[in-house]
């Protein structure tokens, strides 16, 4: 058995597949559409949502701090994913290089890890656009009732029903996005190129008009006292926590090495695309939490839409601004669905090539897409956004990408020793000591979220589990190489 769980792919079959027929994923994007791929997963509920709960709750106006200790972070993470992605370009990400470097179980975990990254991130963002298209629609008159406008359950001291149905919005966006997936990565990537072009422009267009309607008084104190010796509840503690809860929103450069086996020169455009999103979003993550605190008091941003809330509190000298920056987080969260679905796709798609799933997700049509794994996430997704609150998925969602990126540097020192004569096309400067850095700084931020999250992680792990020994160790590729060799 210990033989079994700690088997390893041979990098040069892993390697094999990123070649030739790519497992009948298409190699059609540029370093371009990897920039944009990356600022349309990145930007979005991070910006339009999230923001306004992390400061109201935990950080107040020094969520800009929290925002630049996860940015920092990201680096550190994205250094070690850039020579990942280019040394192993192929789909799956973390759950690949795993494979590669200490084995089948720990290969599966983190693979689970990513499905509930991704599946929670999709939900989440579903659920942050619905409050934005209600907002909207309120503002064109028309009334969507509240028993389709709102999740099934919520958290308060403990599980309930909310009285609401289902939140429809939330349901609709994933089945529409998904039509485009179908339609392919080139299609996607188009209709992603032109919803981040909107996006990114509205956002400037808040921080250039918004900086004149700033009140400082709301900036005092930058760093809210503590509440009672509370950990997380503003002071310092509450900055961490505030990191660890907006981790999630930097995410997208995590999806985009689930598309190298997609991209045309992943050596170096995976690098390239990483890095130079990762890098434009913080930038603008911390000009819009600095401007949105300064318009409205952080006490009062615990909404489904601050940014919107932001403009109307401006007055009449930004009225003209509301419908521009209510669509534009429209569009702009549909495109971090978009990315998100596609990154859950392809991880059930490289899981099942690897036969830990049934092989019915790696089913992949005439344009290049894994269709079936494509429509399970659509259903799973939408089911968990229709039924759960945003606050629960969004720490869900953080624990699972903290647990990846620490991983993820871990393996970087890992194969560095195991392997140092491998071909590295982007290689991680200063290792072991960044990877360790950047480790060090996600398990920091892990610690700090709150109980209840990781003993929802813990369930999700315990599940995966069963589903690993039920199945996937039986019916592993290197189970059946295992058996055909003793056969002959």
């Amino acid at each position: 058995m210990p033989n079994k769980l700690f088997r390893k792919k041979n990098i040069l079959d892993a390697l094999s597949e990123s070649a030739g027929s790519n497992g009948g994923l298409k190699r059609t994007l540029s370093s371009t559409n990897l920039v944009t791929l990356g600022i349309g997963a990145i930007v979005g509920t991070g910006i339009f949502v999230v923001t306004g709960q992390a400061a109201a709750d935990y950080a107040g106006p020094s969520l800009t701090i929290s925002f630049l200790i996860s940015a920092i972070c990201c680096v550190l993470a994205g250094l070690c994913y850039a020579e990942f992605a280019s040394m192993i370009p192929i789909s799956g990400s973390v759950y690949s290089y795993s494979y590669v470097t200490t084995g089948e179980l720990l290969a599966w975990f983190i693979g689970w890890d990513l499905v509930l990254e991704y599946l929670f991130a999709c939900s989440s963002v579903a659920v942050g656009w619905s409050g934005y298209m209600l907002n909207l629609l309120e503002g064109f008159g028309i009334h969507i009732p509240q028993h389709i406008a709102a999740s099934t359950l919520v958290y308060k001291d403990g599980w309930a029903f909310s009285g609401s149905i289902i939140n429809f919005p939330a349901v609709f966006i994933v089945g529409v996005v998904t039509a485009f997936l179908i339609g392919g990565i080139r299609q996607s990537a188009f209709v992603n190129n032109i919803i981040v072009a909107i996006k990114v422009g509205v956002i400037l267009l808040f921080i250039g008009f918004g900086i004149s309607y700033i009140d400082v008084g709301n900036w005092d104190p930058y760093i809210p006292e503590n509440v009672s010796g509370e950990f997380g509840k503003y002071g310092w503690s509450g900055i961490l926590r505030g990191a660890g809860v907006v981790f999630f929103a930097y995410l997208g450069f995590d999806a985009l090495s689930t598309t190298a086996q997609e991209t045309r020169n992943p050596q170096k455009d995976m690098p390239r695309g990483i890095l130079i999103s990762l890098i434009i979003c913080a930038i603008l993550y911390i000009s819009v939490t600095a401007v949105l605190t300064g318009i409205v008091n952080y006490k009062e941003l615990h909404v489904d839409a601050p940014v919107a809330i932001a403009v109307d509190k401006a007055g009449e000298g930004l009225s003209w601004l509301s419908p521009f920056i209510k669509l534009g987080a429209i569009a702009g969260i549909s495109s971090v669905i978009l990315v998100m679905m596609l990154g859950q796709s392809r991880i059930y798609y490289a899981i099942s090539n690897d036969g830990l799933l049934p092989k019915i997700f790696s089913k992949v049509n005439r344009r290049g897409v894994p269709y079936n794994a494509t429509i399970f996430a659509s259903i799973i997704t939408g089911l968990t956004a229709g039924l759960f609150p945003l606050d629960v998925l969004s720490e869900l969602v953080s624990i699972g990408t903290l647990m990846a990126f620490t991983i993820v540097c871990i393996l970087i020192i890992v194969l560095r020793k195991t392997q140092p004569n491998l071909q590295r096309p982007f290689k991680t400067p200063f290792v072991p000591w960044i990877p360790l850095l950047g480790a060090g700084v996600c398990l920091l931020q892990m610690v700090s979220l709150p109980w209840g999250t990781w003993l929802r992680l813990i369930g999700w792990t315990v599940v995966g589990l069963i589903i690993y020994f039920l199945y996937g160790i039986r019916k592993s590729n290197l189970e059946k190489k295992k058996e055909k060799n003793e056969r002959i």
